[in-house]
């Protein structure tokens, strides 16, 4: 149940113009937003740093939909709602410059959480980022960091699946209300995310997913870690966005190296000449954390690195030899046997890994025994290359994973 201070801080929070300045203006003259939200014409006249813009927005509290419909909303979608003045607030993000005055919540935030980093990148990632972010995200999971992302296609993605099936938690920061699930695509994941960790928004619940959004809430995803980690991203992605609001908020700033020839390279690279640290292996990125942090993760030592290679080369694997691959996970990782496919696989999955013989296949066998579309099996042979259960070899071989 929601308390009437909440509810309030909620409504304030719709009106499109009241910010968490006004919010902070209007608590310190009326005690709450409770009185706040009660305050007549004559009230407010009387608070000096209102502007007559503000009154009349006050006055006349314009909202796209009516308070009990956003209750109703939040109560379908089984949400929290945790406002700045609560405790239950992320510590981390309240030391920002703007707070979120409201973080709706699907799923659990914990006191874990305070040990995160985020991993953000383009959404039209190549192999290459899309297999160092899923393998980064996974080792930060063992070694029990919560990996922030933002759900986009891409390097979120990503990252996301990295932290889930490692057994971590991850946090998905959205661009709209909770109400909606984008993009469409990520809907099994984030029902995933939420089961193990949460979806969090700023925006109210039947807010659409719009371009200006997301910007804006980079910079939750930012601050709510304690750095944030740049996988392939062009001198335009929005991960840039990130990367800079993490450095205004005196958080760690990391950046994976790529092909000197990729589009996908430039931001990255720009960010390391401007003092991001280049990351080459997990434990780069844990060194550069607090003493606290590292008291409380895992003592293991993980060596092996992201490849500074040719990412059009990705993701072969010439042998399994750890320190020529990329973030790879732990070597005490059980890894599924050759003649039987893991029980979570997708149909799909399922179907390319049975086709793959012994000792290895080539793209175009599995092609023709599944009658499955190139692309399609491309992008499954990917995923099960992620998930650790086949490896590609020279030529375009594939080989189930011993």
């Amino acid at each position: 149940m929601l308390s009437n201070e909440t509810v309030s801080l909620i409504h304030l929070n719709m009106i499109q113009g009241v910010g968490l300045k006004t919010v902070e203006v209007l608590r310190d003259a009326f005690g709450s937003a409770v009185r706040a939200l009660q305050a007549t014409s004559e009230e407010l006249e009387k608070i000096e740093r209102l502007s007559p813009t503000m009154r009349d927005l006050l006055r006349r509290k314009p909202v796209q939909y009516p308070i009990e419909r956003e209750l109703e909303l939040i109560h379908a979608y089984g949400c929290q709602v945790v406002t700045l003045y609560d405790d239950a607030y992320p510590p981390l993000l309240k030391e920002i410059d703007t707070p979120p005055l409201v973080l709706y919540i699907r799923g659990q935030l914990t006191s874990e959480d305070a040990l995160s980093i985020s991993l953000v990148g383009s959404r039209d990632a190549k192999d290459y980022g899309r297999k160092v972010g899923y393998r980064l995200s996974f080792q930060l999971a063992q070694r029990g960091l919560t990996v922030v992302s933002g759900l986009a296609k891409g390097i979120d993605t990503s990252a996301h699946r990295g932290a889930l099936e490692a057994g971590g938690r991850t946090i998905a920061v959205m661009g709209s209300g909770l109400s909606y699930i984008y993009p469409a695509t990520n809907s099994t994941l984030a029902e995933k995310i939420e089961a193990s960790g949460a979806l969090i928004s700023e925006f109210p619940m039947e807010v659409k997913p719009k371009p200006r959004n997301f910007p804006r809430r980079n910079r939750i995803i930012s601050g709510l870690t304690l750095g944030t980690v740049v996988v392939e991203a062009s001198n335009r992605s929005g991960a840039l966005i990130t990367a800079r609001l993490a450095g205004e908020q005196g958080r760690e700033v990391f950046a994976v190296p790529g092909e000197i020839f990729s589009e996908l390279s430039t931001g990255t690279h720009k960010l390391i000449n401007n003092g991001a640290k280049l990351i080459n292996t997990v434990d780069d990125l844990l060194n550069e954390l607090p003493p606290y942090v590292l008291n409380h993760i895992q003592s293991e030592s993980l060596t092996a690195s992201v490849p500074n290679t040719d990412p059009s080369q990705e993701p072969h694997v010439e042998k399994s030899d750890t320190k020529s691959e990329a973030v790879q996970p732990p070597r005490e990782v059980p890894q599924p046997v050759q003649s039987t496919p893991p029980p979570d696989l997708t149909p799909d999955e399922k179907t390319v890994f049975d086709a793959i013989e012994t000792p290895a296949s080539h793209i175009d066998t599995i092609v023709r025994t599944t009658q499955l579309p190139i692309g399609q099996v491309s992008s499954v042979l990917l995923m099960l290359e992620l998930k650790g259960i086949v490896q590609q070899l020279p030529g375009k071989q594939f080989t189930k994973a011993g």
